[in-house]
């Protein structure tokens, strides 16, 4: 596959996110697709996670800021938003909205994603919910951070 063919698989799977689409992740993503950064194995995997994201934010989006491809792998700085309105991963709705931003490597094989590893700020994650607060030691270490 091209490039820009490869560019345009991914560009679908967030449009596929933005609109919570799973039934188009049968199309998108291989049966035998993995991610280690979020330890899924396989399509009933991602469609668990994202109904899981969904419910725990129920107006999630994701926004591609970059989008560069080489070879079968296209990498992607993504922000995601959402609002935490439904519990996730045990964490009692907080109503707080959330911002961040990922950058994802994904592997495209014939025309599915096969693999993808995310890198973001986890800490950061859970700061803006609420789940994790400074102590006093780190507020006068990191006094900029403290919201």
């Amino acid at each position: 596959m091209s490039l820009e063919e490869n560019k345009a698989i991914i560009r679908r799977l967030y449009e596929a996110y933005n609109k919570q689409n799973l039934a188009l992740f049968d199309e998108l993503y291989a049966p035998d697709y993995v991610n280690p950064t979020l330890q899924l194995q396989g399509l009933e995997d991602a469609k668990q996670f994202a109904t899981m994201l969904f419910k725990g934010f129920p107006d999630w989006h994701e926004t591609i800021e970059d989008i560069i491809a080489e070879g079968d792998k296209v990498c992607v700085r993504v922000k995601l938003t959402g609002t935490h309105r439904g519990e996730y991963r045990g964490l009692a709705p907080t109503g707080k909205k959330i911002t961040f931003t990922a950058i994802q490597i994904w592997r495209i094989v014939d025309g599915k994603v096969a693999e993808n590893e995310s890198v973001f700020d986890s800490l950061e994650f859970y700061k803006q919910l609420g789940a994790i607060e400074y102590t006093e030691k780190a507020k006068k270490l990191f006094p900029e951070d403290v919201k």
